[in-house]
C-alpha cells in the first residue's frame, strides 16, 4: 500500500515538472505585442498562451502561418495535436487556435 502511494506521488510530481512543447517560430513575436498593449496580461506556457484583458481570459494555441491551408485559410488538421482537436470540442470556455496577433486582438476585443 504505501509502495504504491509512494508511486503515486512520484507521477504526480513528474507531471507538474515537465518539459514545454516546442515553441512556434512566431510566438516570441506575438507575446511581445501583446505585452506592449496597456490592460493586457500574458502568460505563456498555458498551450500556447492565455492572454486576460478586460477581466476576462482568452487561451490561444498558436500554429505558425505555415500550417494554413492555401484552400481553406483555416490550420490544417494534420498540424493541431489531438489534445487541442479535443479542446476545440470539448472546452465549455474560449479556446482558439490562431497563426497571427490580429486574430488575437480581434477574439480580445481590441
Amino acid at each position: 500500500m504505501a509502495t504504491e502511494h509512494a508511486k503515486k506521488l512520484k507521477e504526480e510530481k513528474m507531471s507538474k515538472h515537465r518539459y514545454s512543447a516546442k515553441v512556434d517560430k512566431n510566438q516570441p513575436d506575438i507575446v511581445e505585442q501583446l505585452r506592449k498593449i496597456p490592460g493586457v496580461k500574458v502568460q505563456v506556457g498555458m498551450d500556447d498562451i492565455l492572454v486576460g484583458y478586460k477581466g476576462k481570459n482568452h487561451w490561444f494555441e498558436i500554429k505558425e502561418p505555415e500550417t494554413v491551408s492555401n484552400v481553406t485559410g483555416q490550420v490544417q488538421p494534420s498540424k493541431i495535436k489531438p489534445s487541442q482537436h479535443k479542446l476545440l470540442e470539448h472546452w465549455t470556455g474560449q479556446y482558439s487556435v490562431v497563426w497571427n496577433i490580429e486574430q488575437i486582438l480581434a477574439e480580445i476585443g481590441l
